[in-house]
This record gives C-alpha cells, structure tokens and sequence, in this order.
C-alpha cells in the first residue's frame, strides 16, 4: 500500500474481459487505482472464469493489496433465440409475432410476418395488449396487439413501432409486464456453485424486482451450507442487489434492508423507464442506501466512449464526478476494461475525477458527516463510536482512521461515517479484507494478529514511521476493542501521535 493520505475514497470497480485478462494488465489497473473486478457471468464459460480469478488472486498477491471479485449473476433476462441467417431489419408497422415454440427466427414466406422465439417462452402469456416490447436495449420497440391461439401454441402479435435491425441472443425487456421468471435461473445456480467454490468476495443478482428475489439468493446459499450467521462475515457471500427494473424502484427501501450493498445498474434501467428519469431515481437510490446504512455502486456507460478512444467525453466526466457528489462508494467500468481498447487509461481518468471530486466535496459546508442512517438507532457499539470518530476527525483533521475489524463490520459502519480521509481497516482475515474493498474510504490492510491492543498500536505506529507515512506528530485516530480481533467488542477511541511510544498495559482504563 502506497501513502494512504494521497489514496482515493471512492472505490473503482471494473470488468474483466477479452481486453483485460492478462496478469500484466491486471496489474496495471490495480496499481491504477482498482480495488475489486467484476466477473460477468453472462459473457464466457467457467474455464474463463477460472482463468480470471487465478489472474486476479495472483496478481493481488504479488502486490501485496487486498482485491475483491464480484461475481455478476444474469438473472431472468430474456433472450431472442438464434434468428436466420443472424438477424434482419424490420421497419415500422411490420407485423412480428412470438412463439412459445423453440424455432429459428424468420419472416413467413407467405405473410412476411417476423416470427421470433425466446429463452422465456411463458413471456407469451404474460405480456397483455398494449404493453410495452423493446428488443436490443430498446433499439427496436413493438407494442403488444393481441393474443392468438393457434396449432403450434399460442402467439403473441406485436407492432412495430420503431423499426431496426434483430439479431442473434438480443435482450428482450418489458417494462409494463410483470413476468414470473425465477429470480435465480438455472445457469445462475450453475454459477452460484462455482463461485462459493472459489470463495469469490461478493455476489450480484441482476433484475431484482422485489426484495423477496434477494431473499430467496441468501435462502439458496444457506441450503448449500454457506450461512447461519450475520452479513458481511465471511462465511455466506455478501448480495448486491442491482435496481434496474421499475418494479424494483417500487419495493426500493425492503430491498435495500435485506441487500449487503446495491448497484444502480442504469443500463436497463434506462431502458425499462423513462430516460429523463433516471438521473433522479439515481440519487433516489444514493439517498435511500445512505439512509439505510449500505454501500451503494453506480455503474454503466460511465466512460463509454474510451471504449474505442482514448479520451472520455466532458459529459462522461461529468457523470463520474456527479456520481461521487451524490454519495456513490463506488464506481464501476464495465465495456470499458472488458473489450476497450484503452482500460489502464479508462482507470487513470476515473480515479483522478475522484480525487478532484472528492477535494471539492471536502470543503463543502457540512459535505461529510455521519449520514442520516438507522444507525443511529443500532445496538452495535461500533456504530455509536462512528459518530464520536466523526468529531474527532474535524477537531484535530488526523491523517487516517485506524481499526482493527475482524471481519469487516467495523469497518462497514465507519464507512458509513463518509470522514474525509482514509479509514485504514486491519485483519488477519484475507477474505474479510477483501469483502472490505467496495466500502467508502476504506483501506483494507493484511496484519498477523497482535497480542494485544498496545501491541497493535505500536506496529501501526512502526509501520507508518517506516514506509514514510507521516511525520513525527502527527495524529491518528484508533478504533480498538479488547481483547483484540473479537467480533463486536469494539469499544475504544484513541488519539495517538506517530513517534510516541506505547508502553500501556492492556487493561481497562488505561487507553
């Protein structure tokens, strides 16, 4: 770890792909600023995924820095099937029809009817006259006309009401459907399996409609053994529930409660409502995780023009910057690592908005401080002493915050706090340390256990001294407990100044 005064508090996610899956580029975008990789379970197989992950624990390793992985769910998307000859146009007011049948998409010969198939068949019936059919992220849209019963099945007639080109496997949406499709599919199980066999770090459902879809993961992973005790430990994988579905924006605040962390994934998102709207439903979410006390990821088309060139649009820039403004712990890149031509650069761009960002909003009136939460109300200790860290921090502006948190709950609510400068969370726990890596200003650092908590001060102490961290003086901030790596014992504030011995015994009262 590099000087964590100059590090960055909002976290870079990024996707892993054709483009970035080299240890040498990994490396790069690790030492750019990347604290957890996306892997996107739609795009590959397992022995890609294999290859991936060995990448990324190799190369996290070697640098010694705790990295994350994020292992991304697909979730009830629906599919087009394969179409003739790859895909065709059609124009506005063609005729198309659905089959539940698993066919090759084609126009009749005789009606010249575009005849599609699905991976969803039962969408057929579940999709009502005048509702809403959009193809390719809305790149052609149809309306729903009727529904017939013919010798093959029944068949849903649309519209087209804004014509373009189909192809092979495009994304079918229906904003104004509710559709019944599992919340967990069974490629998805397929996937669940995989990454709780190779301890991945977080888990993402896509198309969460309601908070019961979340429940209903968690449920799946407690059958396989994985959980019986609370979030965020280490033994059940922590669940981001990505909102991209107006029927999620309805039962927002019950998925929040029951979600380790959410994603405002704005693709389909932006598809499925309104696109003028969601740059509010955007902040809507921020201030709806903030209130609730979980972190919060915005992603999407961030900076997709670096796909293909080198430098972002003013827009894109804006976007990151606005993103941070409104509380985001973290941004993601997806396109823009996985196939992008320019990934370490995309990286480059996003961490130094950041850190422009993040001064700005420093010196905002009232710009951090502990968040309107239901922390506040927590029986957790940790979450009583965020706030006292909060005053502390503003009166004498330390470097850095330093706890030791076993298993990553202290440092969640610290995180919470949104303090204007590093948290430095320590544990010999190497997955807790990376299950830490998407928290707001958190710097998760590997640390053998120390005997006791004036040990622990005094390697901290060391350490700084050592690589250069600070001078003689200055203060730091301690959240401890005794003894010392015992969840839930956090219970002690202490201000200490780099340079100045620790000889105090380890008993109550005298820290």
């Amino acid at each position: 770890m590099s000087d964590p005064s100059n590090a960055i508090l909002t976290k870079i996610l990024a996707t892993l792909g054709p483009a970035t899956n080299t240890e040498e580029t990994v490396r790069r975008l690790i030492e750019e600023g990347v604290r957890a990789f996306r892997i996107n379970f739609s795009h590959g197989d397992f022995d890609g995924f294999d290859q991936l992950l060995s990448v990324i624990r190799l190369t996290s390793d070697k640098l010694g820095i705790p990295v994350g992985v994020l292992g991304d769910l697909c979730g009830p998307k629906i599919r087009l099937g394969k179409l003739d000859g790859g895909g065709f146009d059609v124009e506005t007011g063609d005729r198309v029809e659905f089959t539940t049948e698993s066919i090759i998409g084609h126009r009749d010969s005789e009606t010249d009817v575009a005849v599609l198939g699905t991976n969803y068949p039962p969408f057929v019936q579940e999709v009502d006259a005048g509702q809403r059919v959009l193809i390719d992220d809305g790149a052609v849209r149809l309306l729903a006309i009727d529904r017939i019963d013919g010798e093959d099945g029944p068949r849903l007639m649309c519209r087209v009401t804004e014509g373009g080109r189909i192809s092979n496997n495009k994304g079918v949406n229906l904003p104004d459907s509710s559709v019944s499709a599992p919340s967990v599919t069974d490629y998805d199980r397929r996937c669940l399996d995989w990454a709780i066999r190779r301890e991945l770090d977080y888990l993402a459902l896509s198309f969460v409609r309601q908070a019961s879809d979340v429940e209903d993961l968690i449920a799946l992973m407690m059958d396989r053994g994985r959980d019986n005790v609370k979030r965020f430990s280490t033994t059940r994988l922590p669940v981001i529930a990505k909102i991209e579905t107006p029927q999620a924006i309805r039962d927002l605040d019950r998925i929040v409660e029951v979600s380790d962390g959410i994603m405002v994934a704005r693709g389909d998102l932006g598809v499925e409502m309104d696109l003028p709207r969601v740059p509010v439903i955007q902040k809507r979410i921020i201030e709806t995780c903030h209130r609730l006390g979980k972190p919060v990821i915005v992603a999407t088309q961030m900076l997709q023009s670096m796909i293909e060139h080198a430098t972002p649009t003013r827009a894109e820039v804006s976007d990151v910057a606005n993103a941070i403004c409104d509380g985001a712990d973290a941004v993601m890149l997806s396109g823009e690592t996985a196939i992008g031509r320019f990934p370490v650069q995309a990286v480059y761009i996003m961490k130094h908005t950041a850190s422009i960002t993040e001064r700005f909003v420093a010196e905002l009136p009232e710009a951090y401080g502990l968040r309107d939460t239901n922390l506040r109300g927590s029986k957790y200790r940790t979450a009583s002493l965020a706030r006292a860290v909060k005053v502390i921090v503003e009166d004498i502006n330390p470097r850095c915050v330093v706890m030791w948190s076993e298993l990553g709950g202290g440092a969640r609510y610290l995180a919470h706090s949104r303090l204007p400068v590093p948290i430095i969370a320590i544990s010999s726990n190497l997955q807790a340390l990376r299950q830490m890596t998407l928290l707001h200003g958190v710097l998760p650092m590997h640390m053998d256990r120390p005997e006791g908590t004036s040990e622990f001060v005094d390697a901290v102490d060391k350490l700084f001294m050592a690589r250069g961290w600070g001078q003689q003086g200055d203060p730091i901030v301690f959240v401890k407990g005794q003894p010392i790596g015992v969840p839930g014992v956090t219970n002690q504030l202490q201000v200490h100044y780099l340079g100045d011995a620790c000889r105090l015994e380890d008993a109550p009262g005298r820290e």
